[in-house]
């Protein structure tokens, strides 16, 4: 597993979890791939540390004490300055529905316990790549949206789009591949990569939220869902 190469800038990733012994193990290992580490052990402080100091990453423990993660992702979400923020969801919980309702209140990825290290560390690294760590150059046009990939800003007939990293990332693809049709399996490849592993309902909760950011009151959805297919940026809805 590759560390950060001591030139680049750390990322800074703000733990969020109130067992001791996972938080020590968590910073361990995030110090050594050369990350920066701030830590909070329940919601509030997590909520503070945040608008003290605004981290890269939140890797955010779904059970805290007096206030949930779930609810610390609802109230960050609800902030212009943080409704941006990568966020991946630490949950004990496994089932499907648990997992979508993560997803649902904001966060970019989820993780159930007991996870291996390594798999968090490609989760954080390629969140961390879509949120716009590396900029792309040049700017992608089709229709009435526009997408600065330097300035990493998203306009839709001259409105600006608030998108999360992972919605930016499907537009992203989109923009490059107007009119073609691609499965969610081909989207979880291009989007997530091919060495992380995502259901492919997770999918359907990002694209619906693309759709909600997108799509204002009056204009045309422009994201097209093909039954049995996929998804495509096409204006021709069957």
């Amino acid at each position: 597993m590759a560390e950060l190469h001591s030139g680049m800038s750390r990322p800074t990733i703000l733990v969020v979890e109130d067992e001791a012994p996972l938080l020590t193990l968590l910073r361990y290992n995030l110090e050594k791939q050369g990350f920066r580490v701030d830590e909070a052990a329940d919601g509030q402080e997590a909520l503070m540390r945040v608008a003290e100091a605004p981290p890269d990453l939140v890797l955010l423990d779904w059970m805290l004490p007096a206030l949930s993660g779930l609810e610390v992702c609802r109230q960050l979400r609800r902030r212009p300055d943080t409704r941006d923020l990568p966020i991946i969801m630490v949950t004990a919980r496994t089932e499907d529905q648990d997992a979508v309702r993560a997803l649902d209140t904001g966060a970019d990825d989820y993780i159930a316990k007991p996870f291996v290290m390594d798999a968090l560390m490609a989760r954080i690294r390629a969140l961390l790549r879509r949120s716009g760590g590396v900029a792309t150059k040049g700017v992608l046009a089709w229709q009435d949206v526009s997408m600065d990939q330097d300035a990493h800003r998203v306009t839709r007939n001259g409105r600006a789009l608030h998108l999360g990293p992972t919605e930016y990332r499907l537009l992203e693809f989109f923009l490059q591949h107007p009119g073609r049709v691609f499965s969610r399996e081909q989207l979880l490849d291009a989007v997530w990569g091919r060495d992380i592993h995502v259901e492919p309902r997770t999918v359907d909760v990002h694209i619906r939220r693309l759709r909600k950011s997108v799509n204002a009151d009056g204009e045309v959805d422009i994201i097209r869902t093909v039954r049995s297919a996929g998804y495509a940026l096409d204006l021709e809805h069957a």
